[in-house]
């Protein structure tokens, strides 16, 4: 994934460093709604820090004796932060639920809903963010770029954790899109990197040179799904058979990954002008989320600059709606450059790849930017609430004009449009 150019590049950024420590970045789930008081769904509220919320799941799961599907979920949180969020558990006993503890987690809050909890059924979240290595001397600096971010949005890009650790989810995902099994194996089971740990590199090496059982033996045990596509591969020789056995969620997750790639590609060619309309954009309601064809920018203009609507991008898929005039021209060139139509996306038919848009920007409400000290040093506290879906990385980016490396506590990777599952 190639580096994300900033909407403030004129202003030069503070450097500084996050995630020092977990605890240097906060981040709660603003809900949806209020538990009632009343059904057969517990909902609890946990407090994390330095694990993500699927081995959260996993440790509730195994103590409570379920499995970790039966728990819902809102959103997903990095390792890298201390995180309060809401989950779900049915018919749950709700003392011993209320009761759980480790070294890492506690449930702070229990109440009951008639519902489960489901990805994107949250309102937005709300972060404290340190940037350590930097103080009081660069607190305006900071300012006049968040600013910026305030009156004109902030570029509502896919964070890096979006495309995996090796960069390479969205070229799985345009691989199955285009139908290319063996460029997707390819990616998948070779292709080996410097930064790649010893023994996957190993294994990697091994696959590019057709030594499929040497591959197999060299692949770690707790990669499952490349060891049974390799299998697979082996014993059949076909790559549909291998691709048959690689797990539904990682598929899903690799799709949407190149909806994302395409996404961010769209918006980079319209980022001087998140902030405004043209004719022929699809815009998006900020109340409803609703999206309707813009004629005439002229009329639509003010609403953009009072927040209320937005200019969006595509999240490709075969129901998808392409803007029309220059916005659709921008958008046609990135689906040819990748040599993919809205069509395409019915090869993982099972996947239900309908397609949907993503606003440009995001709105942040509740920016506050201060100066502190602790015993490791001085710090400026970035603090803001922000949508679902939306990556804080991409705010700090702006300010620092660093890579932000690791991940962000953005929502639910499986789900591009950051609303809910497609």
């Amino acid at each position: 994934m190639a580096h994300l150019p900033y909407l403030t590049s004129r202003l030069a950024g503070i450097s500084g460093r996050i995630k020092d420590r977990p605890e240097d970045f906060l981040v709660e789930e603003l809900p949806l709604y209020q538990a009632c008081g009343e059904g057969t769904h517990v909902y609890f509220r946990v407090v994390k820090t330095g694990i993500p919320t699927p081995a959260a799941v996993d440790r509730i799961a195994r103590y409570m004796g379920v499995r970790p599907h039966d728990i819902g979920v809102a959103g997903l949180k990095d390792a890298q932060a201390v995180a309060t969020q809401m989950m779900s558990l049915e018919h749950a006993d709700e003392v011993k639920l209320a009761a759980y503890h480790d070294a890492q987690m506690r449930v702070v809050w229990t109440g009951r809903h008639g519902n489960k909890l489901r990805p994107g059924h949250l309102a937005g979240n709300r972060f404290a963010i340190r940037i350590r290595g930097v103080g009081a001397e660069h607190l305006a600096q900071a300012q006049a770029i968040l600013d910026v971010l305030i009156r004109r949005g902030v570029p509502n890009f896919f964070g890096p954790q979006r495309f995996g650790a090796r960069g390479e989810t969205g070229r799985l995902g345009e691989a199955m899109i285009r139908g290319d099994l063996d460029e997707f194996f390819a990616i998948f089971l070779g292709r080996s990197m410097p930064t790649d740990p010893s023994d996957c590199r190993a294994a990697r090496d091994a696959f590019d040179a057709g030594f499929l059982s040497r591959a197999l033996d060299r692949w770690p045990r707790h990669y499952y799904n490349e060891r049974k596509a390799l299998a697979a591969l082996k014993r059949r020789g076909r790559p549909g058979a291998a691709m048959a056995v690689v797990d539904k969620r990682m598929k899903r997750l690799y799709v949407s990954a190149f909806q994302s790639e395409i996404f961010n590609e769209v918006l980079t060619r319209r980022l001087e002008d998140i902030d405004c309309v043209q004719a022929g954009d699809l815009a998006q309601k900020s109340d409803s989320g609703g999206v309707f064809p813009v004629p005439d920018p002229a009329v639509e203009q003010p609403r953009a600059e009072r927040f209320e609507i937005s200019p969006t991008g595509p999240i490709v898929g075969y129901r998808g709606n392409i803007a029309e005039g220059h916005p659709g021209e921008i958008e046609r060139a990135v689906l040819a450059e990748h040599k993919v139509n809205l069509d395409d996306f019915r090869r993982v038919g099972t996947l239900k790849v309908k397609g949907g848009r993503r606003a440009l920007r995001f709105k942040i409400d509740f920016p506050a930017l201060t100066a502190g000290n602790d015993q490791r040093g001085e710090f400026l506290t970035l603090a803001f609430t922000a949508p679902p879906g939306c990556y804080a990385t991409v705010v700090l980016g702006e300010i620092t004009k660093t890579e932000p490396g690791g991940q962000d506590s953005g929502d639910s990777p499986e789900d591009p449009d950051g609303t809910g599952t497609q």
